[in-house]
C-alpha cells in the first residue's frame, strides 16, 4: 500500500459539481492499494500517517507535532495512480495497482483504521473510482511518500541430504 501525503492548510473533493468532503488545517492523502496488499499494511499505514511529525511544536521545536497533536483535520483519496509505472513506452502501466472490489474493500478497511485511530468528525473521505476534483492549498510545502509493503515470505531452507561416504564400498 502507498500514500501521498500533503500538509495542508485547507483542502476538498469535488465529485460531479458538488463538494463531498472538505478540511482546514490537517493532512491531505492520497492512498493506493497495490496487489497482495492486506489488512496487516493498511493497519500499519493508518497508525504511521496519524502518528508523523508534519508541525513544529509551539516553542519552534522543528518537526515534533502530528496531525492528531495539532487537532487537525485528514481528507483521504482513494488513488490507484500513484502505483502506475512508467518504465516502458508513454503510457502508464497500471498493472500495479490493485482493482476490482478488493481494491474497495482494503482501502475502505485502512480509511476506518484512520477513522478508529483519531476522532471520526475529523476523517473525511474521497469517492472510491469516481473522476474527483481535488483542491488543496499546499502548507510549507511539504509532501511525503509512505509505504507499507506486504513482507515477502521466504521460502523455507532447503534440506541438506547427507553426501555418500567416499572411500571404498565393501
Amino acid at each position: 500500500m502507498k500514500a501521498i501525503l500533503q500538509r495542508v492548510l485547507s483542502a476538498s473533493v469535488t465529485v460531479e459539481k458538488e463538494v463531498v468532503s472538505s478540511i482546514g488545517k490537517g493532512v491531505l492523502v492520497f492512498a493506493a492499494v497495490a496487489p497482495g496488499d492486506t489488512e496487516k499494511e493498511a493497519e500499519a499505514l493508518a497508525a504511521k500517517l496519524l502518528k508523523l511529525k508534519l508541525w513544529d511544536d509551539d516553542t519552534g521545536g522543528r518537526w515534533k507535532k502530528s496531525v492528531v497533536n495539532i487537532g487537525g483535520e485528514v481528507l483521504c483519496v482513494s488513488q490507484f495512480t500513484l502505483l502506475a509505472s512508467t518504465k516502458k513506452g508513454n503510457k502508464p502501466d497500471f498493472h500495479g495497482a490493485m482493482g476490482g472490489e478488493e481494491a474497495k474493500r482494503l482501502y475502505e478497511y485502512f480509511f476506518q483504521k484512520v477513522e478508529q485511530g483519531y476522532i471520526a468528525d475529523k476523517v473525511k473521505n474521497g469517492v472510491f473510482q469516481a473522476m474527483m476534483e481535488v483542491a488543496l492549498v499546499n502548507d510549507g510545502p511539504v509532501t511525503l511518500e509512505l509505504s507499507a509493503a506486504p513482507k515477502p515470505t521466504l521460502a523455507p531452507a532447503p534440506t541438506e541430504t547427507p553426501a555418500p561416504a567416499s572411500g571404498p564400498s565393501q
